[in-house]
């Protein structure tokens, strides 16, 4: 326990100085979730070993995974879902989804890679998680460009999610869509409760603790994330799922000025601790050696990072017309911004024998490369295309002008 204690504490204070750095960048202005990544891998046993990835840091990073896809669930606004950038992103990720199997199919003919379907999978996938603090900090969340990202992002994180829960799954299909539907029926009643049941001594009790120790609202938050995360698991399912789908719910009762200080609190709580542990771990845990001692795996990177951006950053060319012109490369860049599920997918390789540890190595660096790198260039090219006329997307005034109570 004593040495579980060192490591949490030795990534407590990378996690503390990753802001430091980001604003001591200067004009490259590095994402801080890029120098969590990159301190994780310096402090990891592969470098300095001053922390280990045991089961006490591993648990804390299951819940910075869950509580990043909550997060990336909150900031998604249902009117972005359901109109224009929506369909346009749902259209992008079943091209994306093409791409990826077209692509998978060609190296696997080739003897590149084992499988099709997880190479495929997992080159159709989008941090979105890992986007919505990048976008948070470069202050683009609620504009058009931000609402088009977002809509891809979620794009990119829910299909994947569901093509895992229905085909990469040890039921049948039958049962893994039994099981998924059930978790749906599950997550869509507790989001009519959320919306619907609200009993008066419930809402005086949150409202009178919400500047008090009883926290009743934040601890509610807790129960539900960590409620559909277990649903999830226990269902067979990934548990970013529960953790998207809590994200979701709570999003859809924390409108407007009145539920402020209910997400300030939830921000603190996920960036303040649980999200950092999650990149730093990843980086911990990143099998360096897998990667430089195969020279099939370093030549394997690059390709890789380059399919990224094919299958992804291409369908960002119909969002022409809805977002700037001079901001289609920066969309492009963060569609092709993948890791989380790229990490969940790959083990899921390796556990069946259905991905070769070099192939593995291979797509988990170039995800860590796309967040390190994608994010970064995305964030210079939108500060030199800088503020425009807005494109003709907008939400309807009288329907935006109703959306918050």
């Amino acid at each position: 326990m004593e040495a579980d204690l060192v490591s949490l504490l030795v990534i407590a204070a990378v996690a503390a100085l990753a802001p430091i750095l980001a604003d001591m960048s200067g004009a490259a202005r590095l994402p801080v979730v890029v120098i969590e990544i990159a301190f994780g891998i310096l402090i990891g046993p592969q470098l300095l070993g001053f922390a280990e990835p045991d089961d006490l840091i591993g648990f804390f990073s299951q819940l910075g995974l869950a509580f990043l896809f909550f997060m990336a669930g909150l900031e998604i606004d249902m009117r972005i879902i359901r109109g224009r950038p929506g369909r346009l992103a749902g259209i992008g990720w079943v091209a994306s989804l093409a791409l990826g199997l077209a692509f998978a199919l060609v190296l696997q003919v080739e003897g590149v890679v084992l499988s099709t379907l997880l190479v495929g999978i997992a080159l159709a996938t989008t941090a979105l998680g890992t986007l919505v603090p990048v976008l948070r900090d470069a202050g683009v969340l609620g504009t058009p460009f931000g609402d088009a990202t977002l809509a891809v992002g979620a794009a990119g994180e829910l299909g994947p999610i569901l093509v895992m829960s229905l085909v990469l799954t040890s039921d049948s299909g039958v049962v893994a869509t039994i099981l998924l539907l059930t978790f749906t029926a599950v997550a869509l009643g507790a989001a009519w409760a959320a919306t619907h049941v609200r009993p008066s001594r419930i809402v005086r009790v949150v409202e009178r603790t919400m500047h008090a120790s009883g926290q009743l609202a934040v601890r509610l938050t807790v129960v539900l994330i960590i409620g559909l995360v277990v649903l999830a698991v226990e269902l067979g399912q990934d548990l970013v799922l529960g953790g998207f789908a809590a994200g979701l719910v709570v999003g859809l009762v924390t409108r407007g000025p009145a539920a402020e200080p209910l997400r300030v609190k939830l921000e603190g709580m996920a960036f303040g601790f649980f999200v950092p542990i999650f990149f730093v771990y990843s980086g911990m845990t990143f099998d360096l050696d897998a990667l430089l001692s195969s020279a099939s795996a370093m030549l394997k990177l690059p390709l890789f990072l380059l399919l990224f951006l094919v299958v992804r950053g291409l369908p960002a060319l119909l969002f022409r017309g809805q977002v700037r012109r001079d901001e289609l490369p920066a969309l492009a860049l963060l569609s092709a911004t993948a890791l989380p599920l790229v990490v969940a997918i790959t083990q899921i390789g390796l556990e069946t024998g259905r991905m070769a540890a070099d192939t593995a190595a291979a797509l988990v660096g170039a995800g860590m490369l796309s967040v390190l790198a994608f994010p970064a260039i995305s964030l210079l090219i939108l500060r030199h295309a800088g503020p425009g006329p807005p494109p003709p997307f907008i939400l309807p005034q009288s329907r935006s002008a109703h959306a918050d109570p």
